[in-house]
């Protein structure tokens, strides 16, 4: 039975633990964590295995997954030190270039980098994936297999981690469920039928456009007949600067992934 080990037991192991356990998947599954507080509960909801000791919890795995802040990794691969037996890792953080991972534990240990959503805990996540040209066919599978677990998994080159990291945040859909149902009720409606109506607007509509059977323009056209209600509510919103206000905290975005990444 293979055994992944997560280094770091912060809300995106979270999710991924409770995608795994939805999906039922067979293996061993270890985290650790310098918080044993983090560890009570992470064992405690998901019944997984725990282990304090960095040392013994990566000499145990099969595949790593590396998931702390991007300004905790060069720290947490220092405290590693050189591999010394051949492991599969998996970086998850956000913004750390696979130069500098492949640097830091030496030649036995083989990186990819994977971008998955907390909405794998659902399993209908999203999770882009990455890997250096030397990496084995084998390896390759067991990592895309491993995400797939927990929802769609997409390969993509490095050099557009970041965009797609900006771009596939869930923060995106809450923002605008939030906002949407925020400005309903300032308008009249209670915050009940606010929410939901904002949801189906969001979500519902989005669903619509997944089946595959429309294209984005052919559903944007039957919903907002021209000169009608959607249609000039839409206009509004283009108006206030809707746009460009996207465009710029996409921007704000793509620079700060560019730091965390000058930084690891």
């Amino acid at each position: 039975m293979s055994t992944v080990v997560f280094l770091g037991g912060g809300r995106i192991t979270s999710a991924m633990l409770g995608g795994l356990r939805l999906a039922r998947i067979k293996g061993r599954f270890i985290v650790h964590d310098r918080n044993p507080s983090k560890l009570r509960e992470l064992k405690k909801r998901y019944h997984v295995g725990v282990e304090g000791d960095l040392q013994r919890a990566v000499t145990s795995a099969d595949m790593l997954i590396v998931a702390v802040r991007p300004d905790c990794v060069r720290e947490l691969l220092r405290s590693i030190g050189k591999a010394k037996s051949p492991t599969l890792a998996v970086s998850v953080a956000a913004g750390v270039p696979l130069r500098v991972l492949s640097k830091a534990l030496g030649p036995a240990m083989r990186w990819a980098r994977a971008m998955p959503s907390p909405v794998c805990r659902s399993g209908r996540g999203l999770t882009a994936v990455t890997f250096p040209r030397k990496l084995s066919q084998q390896d390759r599978k067991r990592v895309r297999d491993f995400f797939l677990s927990v929802g769609q998994v997409v390969e993509i080159p490095e050099a557009k981690f970041d965009a797609f990291t900006v771009t596939f945040s869930s923060s995106h859909g809450y923002q605008a469920l939030a906002t949407l149902a925020h400005a309903a009720q300032e308008i009249g409606l209670d915050c009940k039928t606010a929410v939901l109506a904002s949801a189906h607007a969001l979500a519902d509509g989005i669903l619509a456009w997944r089946d595959g059977k429309h294209s984005l323009e052919s559903l944007l056209e039957e919903a907002a007949t021209p000169g009608g209600i959607a249609a000039t509510t839409m206009a509004g919103m283009d108006a206030a600067g809707y746009g460009r206000a996207v465009q710029k905290g996409m921007r704000d975005g793509l620079r700060r992934a560019s730091l965390l990444g000058s930084r690891a």
